[in-house]
């Protein structure tokens, strides 16, 4: 059986912001899709079609998406680079659809179940989270983290049937409780930023958030930026936001940081250079007169025990160089771009760590719905777009114009500020 007991299949196309009645399960549907010939920028990668809704295996759950949220992760997918999504699934035989529906997290209702699905049921509301492993895994079966498996992928990006249409496939263990205080858009776009940016701050020992710690916080007013300086503060620490520009200071100030440095006013980014000469001379004076920006902040002379990390290429030179001795660079992306050069001698004789972090396990983010559920963590949405403007959304992020905060797009949830579906 591939479908709920209690679900019946109907050839009725219904609208976005229209539903069949519970259970009702349409054949098909629509959704925000990119195909290889579209390949670009995310304005035009992005069109809406009709596609076939993916039947549901045990273990699965077909969830009605109400709104669905925005990453980077779906810039790179339509792009095309650095990894062609749909000609990696076809090369290995995972999916022979020929296009990709994107979208790492979101927020809905449970349409159907699959065989063996036991702990949720057709009606529950729900918030998804964005990776996906093998169960059956013989090291995840002994207890090891499923992030550490070579099996997790990321769901709506590596992984097809994401959030960006009308009905989503996921796993079980995908689904968490809808928070009940939240609107859907704002239920579905802090799970991949909030439970990243935990697992960043509080996963990896001994280097976790403790009272008084100085971080910085790259990119502090986007999506992960402000779940980031959110958790600092809830962890005790002192969050540094580093930004692009002087407008995007109370947003972070609001979030929760100390302090905020805009990188506009600094130029060394980039490689530091090899050898000696004025191009050297100029990085150095650059970095170090970033470093002493984060003492002015803070009103002391200590440096970041930790350093949060995600735009990489540009950043990590910098990143590496202002982290206190005995401290760790943590990092879960590379906007900027992901061949990055430091200088080891840096790495090595002040002892400092470099982490590579990975999205999070199902601990993780219970946790980050968790703090959201009882008001500790905000959500930071910052706009939220139709589901027509999805391909707009991706085009905002990746010129770096968008709103602070986190990303959405209403999909089944017709109006801003629908808390509930009428079922």
């Amino acid at each position: 059986m591939t479908q709920s007991a209690t679900s019946t299949r109907t050839d009725t196309l219904y609208e976005p912001g229209s539903l069949p009645p519970l259970g009702v399960v349409p054949k098909r549907m629509y959704a925000s899709v990119i195909r290889p010939e579209r390949y670009g920028q995310p304005i035009d990668a992005f069109r809406t079609e009709v596609v076939d809704v993916p039947e549901v295996p045990p273990g699965f759950v077909l969830v009605a998406v109400m709104a669905a949220g925005i990453n980077y992760n779906n810039v790179w997918a339509a792009l095309g680079t650095p990894v062609d999504v749909i000609g990696a699934r076809a090369a290995k035989g995972d999916d022979d659809t020929g296009y990709h529906i994107g979208g790492s997290e979101g927020a809905g209702v449970v349409w159907a179940v699959g065989d063996g699905v036991r702990h949720v049921r057709v009606g529950d509301r729900v918030t998804l989270s964005g990776c996906r492993w093998d169960e059956e895994d013989p090291e995840i079966r002994l207890g090891r983290d499923p992030m550490f498996s070579s099996t997790q992928r990321v769901w709506g990006y590596e992984l097809n049937w994401g959030s960006f249409a009308q009905f989503t496939l996921v796993a079980e263990f995908q689904c968490h409780p809808k928070p009940a205080r939240l609107t859907w858009e704002e239920a579905s776009c802090f799970m991949l930023s909030g439970a990243t940016a935990y697992r960043q701050l509080a996963g990896w020992p001994p280097h976790t958030v403790q009272p008084g710690d100085p971080v910085l916080v790259w990119g502090g007013s986007g999506g992960l930026g402000s779940m980031a300086c959110q958790l600092v503060r809830q962890l005790g620490g002192r969050a540094i936001a580093v930004v692009s520009s002087p407008e995007r200071e109370k947003h972070c100030v609001r979030m929760g940081a100390v302090g905020v440095i805009d990188r506009t006013e600094f130029d060394h980014w980039g490689p530091m250079p090899e050898g000696g000469g004025p191009e050297l001379e100029r990085w150095q004076r650059g970095v170090r007169a970033f470093g002493r920006r984060i003492w002015e902040v803070l009103g002391e002379k200590v440096s970041p025990r930790i350093v949060f990390e995600h735009p990489g290429r540009d950043t990590l030179p910098t990143s590496l160089y202002v982290c206190a001795p005995g401290g760790m660079v943590v990092l879960c992306g590379a906007t900027s771009g992901y061949i990055g050069d430091v200088d080891l001698r840096i790495l090595w004789m002040r002892q400092k760590r470099f982490q590579g972090s990975h999205y999070a396990n199902p601990r993780d983010c219970r946790a980050i719905v968790d703090l959201v559920d009882v008001g500790l963590v905000d959500p930071a949405l910052g706009r939220t777009y139709g589901f027509e403007e999805i391909g707009l959304a991706h085009q905002h992020m990746r010129e770096g114009t968008q709103e602070p905060g986190n990303l959405a797009a209403l999909v089944g949830a017709p109006l801003p500020g629908l808390t509930d579906l009428d079922t």
